[in-house]
């Protein structure tokens, strides 16, 4: 058995993939619980920009993977200098993403141990992207090495609680469904290993008609819903959009226009006024795989609801949650900001010391002394990747590469970047003060937030 330690930069994003092999791959055994008395197992989560963010062990090394229920692979994305982690079995493949580009290079390795708490895999095959093709790490704001789907959640019955941020884990064999009146289950049918579901969304284009559309569940999806244009001749772009960036592939930037429609129905779920990206037909052909697709539910949805994945019984079960009925917010700066690693930051300490003491025959008598000391930290950097063209932030003069230093009087170094994109998705007309660094020149800009759709 060949192995080989990879200590290069591997990065890209992986969303959607239609995999085109080199060679025919052998079955996996897929996760068990490591006790084979344990019926069930709680792992934690952490939950940036509405995505899943679990820790995987591959070969002993521990990472940070996305639980994307939209691919079908395992797929490692993002190996700094620092990590050394054995792969078995390597061999050249292809990969084709969403986006323009061409197919991309990578390894394919087989024969791996995967590990998440008590779950584990020992025959695991893992995709390497083998170029920095997207930085994915840099958008979420923290080090995201990879993402899994299929093979973690094939062998058990699965709950996702996006509100408590865990996921409970059960043996099929002995699970007991509850019964739950505020829940339904709908049926799940699987094409190359990727979960589909049936539901009903209501366009401006066709007045108050529902229409049937067949969905993949993408919890790797940030957005809310993803439609594809003409794969029902209802499903065209509202009159009201813009055209935006709406991701990065491996093929390349994925393109689109960001709307809104007017009711979401799955099953008794109703669901008004979600925002909906609709791709270019590039983009569409590249992503779509099942024909009869017309689009994905996005984490922007599931996490609205506690779900329930049984891949076994080809179901899924959702319960309303109370972010349910919460509008569908967007980020209305027109600015793509990102992560831009450490940077030593000078902070300021102030303090003030009293002192009282007692004379005979005086008053007691107060000395007070102010204090100040300096500092260096290394705090978060955060820059401007993309502005769109024609918008607020651009007609201010903010433009790509400018990094902020402060937003709204407040440190940027101070923020998380899931606080940055809050502030942009605030309220329409909201003010915003930013100041940046550009080419060493510090400078300041004002615009208004704008709600488009």
């Amino acid at each position: 058995m060949s192995k080989h330690t990879v200590k290069h930069i591997f990065r890209g994003v992986v969303f959607l993939l239609i995999v085109v092999l080199s060679s025919q791959i052998n079955a996996q055994d897929g996760f068990r619980f490591i006790n084979q008395n344990k019926n069930y197992e709680r792992v934690k989560f952490k939950l940036i920009n509405n995505l899943i963010v679990v820790p995987l062990e591959i070969n002993g090394k521990e990472l940070s993977f996305i639980l994307d229920t939209g691919v079908s692979k395992i797929i490692l994305f993002n190996i700094t200098q620092n990590d050394s982690i054995g792969l078995n079995n390597v061999e050249k493949v292809s990969l084709q993403g969403l986006g323009k580009g061409e197919p991309v290079d990578a390894l394919l390795s087989k024969h791996n141990r995967l590990k998440v708490e008590n779950l584990v895999s020992n025959n695991e095959t893992i995709y390497i992207i083998v170029r920095d093709y997207f930085d994915l790490s840099s958008k979420m704001g923290t080090t995201i090495h990879g993402v899994l789907g299929y093979d973690l959640l094939s062998n058990f019955v699965v709950k996702i609680n996006y509100i408590k941020k865990y996921i409970d884990f059960y043996r099929p064999e002995t699970f007991e469904k509850k019964k739950c009146r505020r829940c339904e289950t709908f049926p799940i049918q699987f094409y190359r290993r990727k979960p589909f579901i049936d539901a009903k969304v209501q366009l401006d284009t066709i007045g108050n008609t529902l229409t049937d559309v067949k969905l993949l569940i993408d919890s790797g999806g940030s957005d809310a819903l993803w439609m594809f244009e003409h794969t029902k001749p209802e499903i065209i772009t509202p009159k009201n959009y813009f055209k935006d960036i709406l991701g990065e592939g491996l093929s390349g930037a994925i393109y689109g226009n960001r709307s809104r429609v007017k009711k979401f129905k799955l099953g008794k779920f109703d669901i008004e006024n979600p925002t909906v990206s609709f791709l270019d037909s590039v983009s569409t052909k590249n992503a779509r795989g099942l024909k009869e697709r017309n689009g994905s539910i996005g984490a922007d949805i599931l996490r609205r609801f506690i779900v329930w994945f049984d891949y076994r019984n080809k179901e899924v079960t959702l319960k309303k949650n109370g972010s349910l009925t919460k509008g569908f917010n967007y980020n209305m700066s027109c600015l793509e900001v990102v992560y831009n690693g450490k940077q030593l930051v000078r902070e300021k300490d102030e303090r003030l010391i009293i002192d009282g003491y007692q004379q005979q025959g005086l008053k007691s008598s107060k000395s007070i002394d102010f204090i100040i000391s300096y500092s260096y930290r290394f705090k978060p950097s955060y820059r401007i990747k993309n502005v769109l063209e024609n918008s607020p932030a651009a007609l201010a003069g903010l433009k790509k590469d400018d990094i902020i230093l402060k937003i709204n009087n407040t440190a940027a170094h101070n923020l998380k970047l899931s606080d940055i994109n809050y502030k942009f998705q605030e309220k329409d007309g909201g003010k915003m003060r930013l100041t940046v660094s550009r080419n060493g020149q510090i400078m300041k800009f004002k615009f208004k937030l704008e709600k488009k759709i």
